[in-house]
């Protein structure tokens, strides 16, 4: 079958059924076929359209379902349907030439349940039933005579989709130079005009029961949602719906998307008291303080915490995971609060919360929850829907996906092609995020810093085997292809430019070189203040980090704003407002702009601590360029983050190494493991205990006797198991 086929929701199931039956057997279609989609915008409100289909070979189809025997004044139907639609596609310039549409439009009224539709027979308003579609379809050939069908189907599926308007900033660009940064931008934008298969079955396919939404950063997660939750609005707007997510500063980003996908499709704006915006946490306040977990408390009757009360309470890394515990063994009962909840970056978010969500949702339990693959790199993703919703009385998970047909709606959707990022700098992100080509350091038998448990993940993010084989202790060679990273994203600057990984002697040196760089994109490449975003590595740090580079570009006439302190949390850029963003690596996630300038990168190696943690934030600020990367930071440390990246662009960015053994892995995760302030405190003193004994037995201050012979006994016998564990290991290797 070379027919996609996209399934929303229908107010006719069964002429829908039968008719997507028809269509999965029409080998001979090619194109998208979509059941409940588009929504036309009409002074008298939102019109939909039954079905449509959308071919280089056949142009549009618009199918007029009837349900039961009576097929009503079905001729009336077609050309309301079909003239609405066309007014809409004659607004789209590039699919006019003169006063003609480019591509034809035509209508057909389906009706299984009519037994011989022959009787209702009309020329110009054909009528049919599972028997006759077939044969009535061959009449709607394309017959042009121009050779840009493909092109002008691309440009009907983009203007159908509304997604180039809705990511359309407020800020027009003035294009002066067709080799500006400020134009290659532009270029890139519009190119990402259409949604792929995968992409459109997450927005429109809706199943009642939890859905699943999977895929890297830059795969369209959050602009899915988006549209999924203005198409649900739209469709049913009566409907309790919310959208929820663990970075506040994209409440802003959200607003805007669905607020424009709305207007776009149906011609107004969401009835905001339905479609809700929320905070993962909330707090108590105005409504732009509220949040899920909040809700749940006040409607429950179940105590409140906030962040300061539950770090006291349930400890440090805990505290958001323990609270919604909490609340979910406190509540009598559960009350339905919504029909549906829409959840981004969940692998930030505890599963407690998402199972919160479930249990706040009516009978039908609509909850469609988007995170990375990824998550943090370590392979220890979101546990599985049987362990996060848990099994009913009788022993049974709740909640189970996959296993529909390939022509049903999907509650298990991957999105595997990164859009956001280009081939060099996704692979770059994860060869440095993973420690590839990291030098081993002290006795470490591999530079490795985290890896994937189920080796699988590698080719369902996106990366084909090269060379090797996917198995433990095999040397292995991984690569992107153009499939999963086009390669419109790189064609536009040399690698060059592309990347950059920038050493300094000096904070000094760093500071000069990062504003003359964004006085340059200001000035000479066309770029505006909202395609530049600087992050600072440690967020711990970046007020005070950033405050000096602020000041200079302020001496230049530059405004700039860090975000979330100097203006509302729940927005990223200033929108209108000329600034440029600097910002801390946490609330920079879900955000994108075209150049990224990331400060202070030296802190992401030379620590001995949590490496792997902070290997995760280089990862994440890398992701965030749509086109330029620059990796900035000073000394030794920042040298070798270097050697690194060069060593890596040296293999043609493709990731060479041996896969780790289980019992590497394991090794991995202890060595580079989180630990907070006060576990590394303890660390440091005992290590110096231990040295300070070596030092005094060597020395004769201290003698072997004076120690519990107890105490030795249990050294040794902890000291032996090891090195045998380590002989094992290197063996199994």
């Amino acid at each position: 079958m070379s027919v996609e086929i996209v399934q929303g929701t229908s107010h006719k199931p069964a002429a829908s059924k039968a008719l997507v039956e028809q269509i999965s057997t029409l080998t001979e279609l090619t194109g998208q076929f979509f059941i409940g989609y588009p929504v036309i915008a009409t002074p008298q409100g939102p019109h939909w359209i039954d079905a449509l289909l959308v071919s280089k070979n056949y142009g549009i189809v618009i199918f007029h379902l009837i349900e039961g025997t009576k097929t009503g004044n079905y001729g009336f139907e077609q050309d309301d349907s079909a003239n609405k639609l066309e007014a809409r596609l004659r607004t789209h310039s590039e699919l006019i030439d003169r006063r003609t549409l480019l591509i034809p439009i035509r209508t057909i009224s389906f009706a299984p349940g009519v037994g011989n539709t022959s009787l209702h027979a009309d020329d110009d308003y054909p009528i049919a039933n599972s028997e006759s579609l077939t044969e009535e379809l061959l009449n709607f050939r394309w017959k042009s005579e121009t050779d840009n069908q493909a092109e002008v189907y691309a440009r009907t599926l983009s203007a159908l989709e509304s997604i180039s308007g809705i990511r359309k900033s407020d800020t027009p660009r003035r294009i002066r130079s067709s080799n500006s940064r400020g134009n290659k931008l532009k270029v890139l934008e519009n190119s990402i005009a259409t949604l792929d298969n995968d992409q459109r079955k997450a927005v429109i396919e809706t199943v009642d029961g939890v859905q699943r939404i999977r895929g890297l950063a830059g795969s369209g997660k959050t602009v899915v949602l988006s549209l999924k939750a203005a198409y649900l609005h739209a469709k049913y707007p009566d409907w309790r719906i919310a959208v929820t997510f663990n970075t506040r500063s994209l409440k802003g980003h959200f607003r805007r998307l669905i607020n424009n996908f709305s207007i776009s499709q149906t011609g107004q704006e969401p009835d905001w008291g339905n479609l809700r915006i929320l905070n993962s946490w909330g707090a108590p306040g105005d409504e732009d303080r509220e949040g899920v977990y909040y809700e749940f408390c006040h409607t429950h009757n179940v105590k409140y915490y906030d962040f300061g009360t539950a770090k006291e309470n349930f400890g440090r890394g805990r505290e958001f995971s323990e609270v919604c515990k909490f609340a979910l063994k406190q509540a009598e009962s559960f009350k339905k609060l919504y029909d549906v909840i829409l959840v981004d970056e969940a692998q930030d978010l505890s599963p407690y919360f998402l199972r919160l969500c479930y249990e706040i949702l009516g009978a039908e339990k609509r909850l469609v929850y988007a995170y990375d693959e990824l998550q943090n790199l370590s392979g220890e993703s979101l546990p599985s829907p049987e362990v996060v919703f848990g099994k009913d009385t009788k022993g049974i998970p709740r909640v189970r996906l996959g296993g529909q047909r390939s022509e049903e709606p999907q509650n298990d959707i991957i999105l595997p092609i990164c859009y956001r990022n280009s081939r060099p700098v996704l692979v770059a992100a994860h060869a440095l995020g993973f420690g590839i080509y990291r030098k081993p350091y002290r006795d470490e038998e591999m530079g490795l810093i985290q890896m994937f448990d189920h080796a699988k993940l590698w080719e369902d993010i996106g990366y084909h085997l090269k060379d090797g084989e996917l198995n433990e202790g095999s040397s292995v060679v991984l690569s992107r292809s153009e499939s999963t990273s086009p390669k419109f994203l790189e064609n536009h600057s040399n690698i060059e430019d592309l990347i950059q990984f920038v050493s300094f002697d000096s904070e000094e040196d760093q500071a000069s070189w990062l504003t003359e760089e964004i006085r340059k994109n200001l000035q000479s490449d066309e770029l505006r203040h909202d395609d530049i975003m600087v992050i600072n590595t440690d967020p711990i740090t970046t007020r005070d980090k950033v405050g000096p580079l602020r000041a200079r570009l302020l001496e230049l006439d530059i405004d700039c704003h860090l975000a979330g302190v100097d203006n509302n949390p729940d927005v990223f850029f200033l929108g209108d407002a000329a600034s440029v963003t600097f910002t801390g690596v946490y609330r920079a996630k879900g955000n994108e702009a075209g150049v990224v300038y990331i400060i202070n990168a030296q802190d992401c190696h030379a620590a001995v601590w949590n490496l792997a943690s902070l290997r995760n934030r280089l990862f994440t600020a890398i992701t965030r360029s749509k086109a330029w990367i620059r990796v900035l930071g000073v000394g030794p440390g920042m040298d070798e983050l270097k050697e690194e990246y060069l060593k890596l662009k040296a293999n043609n960015f493709e990731l060479h190494f041996v896969y780790p053994t289980r019992k590497q892995r394991e090794k991995l995760r202890i060595v580079h493991r989180d630990m907070t302030s006060e576990e590394r405190k303890r660390l440091e003193n005992r290590q110096k205990g231990i040295e300070n004994l070596i030092n005094d037995l060597e020395m004769g201050k201290m003698h072997i006797e004076d120690l519990e012979q107890s105490q030795i006994a249990k050294l040794l016998e902890i000291f032996g198991r090891k090195a045998k564990d380590n002989a094992k290991s290197k063996s199994d290797s």
